[in-house]
């Protein structure tokens, strides 16, 4: 029983990222700005800082707190980047239906794992961030760079898809590393 609400808990957490970054439920929005992907890539990048936040708080566990450890550089560099460039442009960016729904989301999210300690909490981590970069990187794939308009910003994005792709590829090896 104990397993099979671990199994349900993770599953709820997937399919609360993969429903936020669905590229179907996109469809039926408008299309992004420019300044509003500015804010959706900043937005998603912070989100990934504070839950290793939170692991760097909570987890004993080394190859855990490595990943978050990587987590916080690496979203933080993107960060950075993103903020050089939309100050380099004059581009503000701005919020939308979609940062405020990943705020939201993450808010639950934190909550939810801050709750857990010990090995449940590492398992709850890792297994969010799996589902949490497929998400992402589905969306920066799927919405993201398809509807930027300006070639640095579609550029950076690109730029930012490989790293994206190596953190699930991590997350995925401490994921099985836990079980």
């Amino acid at each position: 029983m104990k397993n099979f609400k671990k199994l349900v808990y993770s599953s709820m957490i997937a399919l609360a990222f993969i429903t936020v970054f669905n590229i179907d439920s996109f469809a039926q929005n408008p299309k992004l700005t420019d300044p509003e992907i500015a804010s959706v890539a900043v937005t998603a990048n912070q989100i990934d800082i504070d839950y290793a936040v939170i692991a760097k708080e909570k987890s004993k566990n080394a190859e855990v707190l490595k990943f978050a450890e990587t987590m916080t550089n690496d979203h933080k560099a993107v960060i950075a980047q993103a903020v050089a460039l939309v100050t380099r442009l004059k581009v503000t960016p701005k919020g939308n239906a979609v940062s405020q729904k990943l705020l939201s989301d993450a808010a639950e999210t934190g909550k939810a794992l801050r709750a857990k300690s010990g090995k449940a909490f590492d398992k709850a981590y890792i297994d969010n961030e799996v589902a949490y970069h497929k998400a992402v990187i589905a969306a920066v794939s799927g919405l993201l760079i398809p509807q930027s308009q300006n070639a640095e910003l579609k550029g950076l994005l690109e730029k930012v898809l490989p790293a994206l792709n190596t953190h699930l590829a991590h997350a995925e090896m401490v994921q099985k590393d836990l079980k």
